[in-house]
């Protein structure tokens, strides 16, 4: 994904956890790429990435539109990929993770370093941090040697605000969003060090722990109404905790 459409992605995420659109309103390419400054075809890009995601669906007048979740549906999708991951993550620990595929998640712990530890995050940082995140997921996944998990995790990154980076933006602040992501990459540096020393209880835990940030988000909103009316404006697009 090369840095504009990453740049475009994040940026119409952030629009729509934040409540820019309402639920059923149809997401058009061109108003869309004018209210980013962009091109239609990274627009584009990023539209059919935010419908893998499970973010938006197709508009029976063509072209997409936000839909409604409920917060059931969100966490049970998060807590499944909590698992999933979780046991990549042992399978790599306990088989032995390739020197390859070690180097590319320090690659990883390394960009992530340097976004994230800056005095002050900005939306480039933001994007590159999405990118790198993303990343480091799918080498886990593709990594693990299970096509199964492979097949399961394909699935749920359909699912809505699932997807390893889909609930990031969700801070009331940058400053706040660069401080949860601190927390989130302390656990991919914990996850790396257990796979390397071949840890798979401890490996497993850190894929399942991981996955709390986004549902701790999800839980404070829901719990907070009135804040998260002012603070997540994009909650609107939850029913509630029914299914």
């Amino acid at each position: 994904m090369d840095s504009q459409q990453s740049r475009v992605l994040v940026q119409l995420r952030d629009l729509i956890l934040k409540g820019e659109f309402g639920p059923g309103e149809r997401l058009a390419e061109i108003p869309l790429a004018e209210k980013l400054g962009a091109s239609r075809t990274p627009v584009r890009l990023a539209l059919a990435s935010l419908e893998h995601e499970g973010l938006i669906e197709p508009s029976p007048a063509g072209g997409y539109q936000m839909r409604r979740f409920t917060s059931q549906e969100i966490a049970d999708a998060i807590r499944v990929r909590g698992v999933i991951e979780g046991f990549a993550a042992r399978l790599l620990a306990e088989d032995g993770a390739p020197r390859q595929l070690l180097r590319e998640l320090h690659e990883c712990l390394d960009a992530g370093d340097k976004v994230v530890n800056k005095p002050t995050m900005e939306l480039d940082d933001y994007a590159g941090y999405v990118e790198m995140n993303d990343r480091f997921h799918a080498i886990i996944i593709q990594g693990c040697g299970n096509a199964s998990v492979r097949r399961i995790m394909e699935m749920l990154d359909s699912q809505p605000f699932a997807a390893p980076s889909a609930m990031l933006p969700m801070q009331s602040s940058m400053r706040e969003g660069q401080q949860w992501m601190q927390q989130a990459h302390r656990t991919h540096h914990a996850l790396v060090q257990a796979i390397e020393r071949g840890q798979g209880s401890r490996a497993q835990a850190l894929g399942e722990e991981h996955v709390e940030i986004a549902r701790m988000n999800l839980d404070y909103a829901l719990e907070r109404p009135e804040l998260a009316a002012e603070l997540m404006p994009g909650m609107k697009l939850v029913a509630g905790r029914g299914r």
